[in-house]
């Protein structure tokens, strides 16, 4: 049995071990051929040649995710040891920079290899979807990129859309004007500009037009020059509603388009126009299509759990 001697340096110990170890617990499941010990700043692995080999170049990978988000979690741990090294060299060095120095200093950054390549797409393509299910960043990200499309002056203004009615709730019902009806449709899209816009810029921003946060009926009619422009939840949208906004595209215009094929709300036998535009346009060229997965989901380690849950009855259940 061979020994493999590896010493963090420059990173806690007890921050990368996680509490009660709960890291070094993790990465055992992943190698049970493996005997893995860890005390202080030494981890010792004994095991065959090969195992060890694999075992150093994932545990690589493992501390250079920690040095650069200074953290490691459960999600993280399980991408980056069950990724693929074709993952793991599809994106560029530069889309796992930092998009966006947000509020109290939070450095916002692509977390995931999807996400990356998300990030690289928008730069390389004036039209982008991001598809996935919940947690995976898409919104997020793509908010991120809108924001620093904005603060280097590529464009003069962010427009942020959705479907108005969804889950088969409707604004009639609701109380208030207006805005006070909307805006609880639109509260994903206020609380990713919130922490990365401070609260007096944002409202400034808001208040002279600099950021537009409307539903998508809104859109109709106009033409979307010099603007970074995401239409998020777009598996709720119709036929009509898809083409109508896909052809708003003004000039120096950045669309991002954002949805879960499997969480469509809209009435029976009615097609998605997301669903239907991925089919139309997936040749063209100057679009991207940016698939997320599970494996992308950042949230509550149990969200990723329901997603892979749920799947199994959605397959049944299609007709």
């Amino acid at each position: 049995m061979n020994e493999l001697i590896i010493e963090l340096t420059e990173i806690s110990p007890r921050d990368f071990f996680g509490q009660q170890n709960e890291n070094i617990d993790l990465i055992k499941k992943y190698f049970p051929k493996l005997k893995i010990v860890a005390r202080g700043s030494k981890i010792r692995v004994y095991g065959d040649d090969e195992l060890l080999e694999e075992f150093n170049k994932r545990f690589t990978m493992l501390t250079e995710h920690y040095v650069k988000y200074n953290k490691l979690d459960e999600n993280s741990i399980e991408r980056l040891l069950m990724s693929t090294e074709k993952d793991d060299i599809s994106s560029s060095d530069s889309s796992g920079e930092v998009l966006v120095h947000g509020v109290s200093g939070r450095l916002i950054k692509a977390q995931t290899v999807n996400q990356r390549k998300l990030v690289d797409a928008t730069r390389a393509n004036d039209m982008v979807f991001a598809i996935g299910p919940a947690g995976t960043g898409k919104t997020y990200t793509g908010v991120a990129l809108a924001v620093k499309a904005l603060k280097e002056k590529r464009v003069r203004r962010i427009i942020l859309t959705r479907p108005a009615v969804e889950a088969g709730e409707n604004l009639g019902f609701l109380p208030g004007d207006l805005k006070e009806k909307l805006d609880p449709y639109m509260q994903p899209l206020y609380d990713a500009l919130r922490d990365m816009i401070s609260p007096e810029k944002l409202a400034l921003y808001i208040e002279n037009g600099t950021i537009q946060i409307a539903p998508l009926a809104f859109m109709r009619g106009r033409t979307l020059d010099d603007a970074f422009v995401i239409l998020d939840e777009g598996q709720n949208t119709t036929h009509a509603q898809m083409k109508m906004f896909l052809t708003r595209m003004g000039k120096n215009a950045q669309f991002l388009i954002t949805g879960d094929p499997g969480q469509i709300d809209l009435p029976r036998r009615t097609i998605s126009g997301l669903k239907e535009a991925l089919l139309v346009l997936q040749n063209i060229e100057g679009i991207s299509i940016i698939y997320l997965d599970d494996k992308d989901v950042i949230r509550h380690k149990l969200v990723k759990k329901v997603i892979e849950a749920y799947k199994g009855i959605e397959h049944q259940n299609q007709y």
